[in-house]
């Protein structure tokens, strides 16, 4: 990743829409979300949130399809993937344990939740 494209995608996230609607459609990943789904659970007027998509999709932090009459919107994890460990390797300098705790943190709030077995 070049540096203009990781600022690109922090300058995209960094308005309080933008942010709540990527959050909202990484938490509806794979499917996605009909625009209009999204507008509502944000409570934004179709309009601005459109132009808030437009910034991420520039940024290519979400991709949309059309389904129909709907555009369903998508998270692009891949490229946020990228950012992070964009910010990453720069931050470490050769030096590994400087992003321990960081790597450590996400291991663990990441991790998969494992299904517990019926005991009988």
């Amino acid at each position: 990743m070049e540096i203009d494209e990781a600022v690109l995608a922090l300058a995209a996230l960094s308005q309080s829409t933008r942010l709540e609607a990527f959050r909202t459609l990484v938490r509806h990943e794979p499917d996605g979300l009909a625009a209009g789904d999204l507008a509502r659970l944000l409570e934004v007027p179709q309009n601005t949130l459109s132009a808030h998509l437009a910034i991420l999709s520039r940024a290519g932090l979400v991709s949309s399809v059309r389904h129909g009459r709907s555009i369903v919107y998508r998270a692009g994890l891949t490229e946020f993937r990228d950012v992070a460990v964009f910010l990453l390797r720069d931050c470490c300098g050769g030096r590994p344990e400087v992003c321990e705790p960081v790597v450590e943190t996400l291991q663990s709030c990441c991790a998969p939740k494992r299904k517990e077995r019926s005991r009988a």
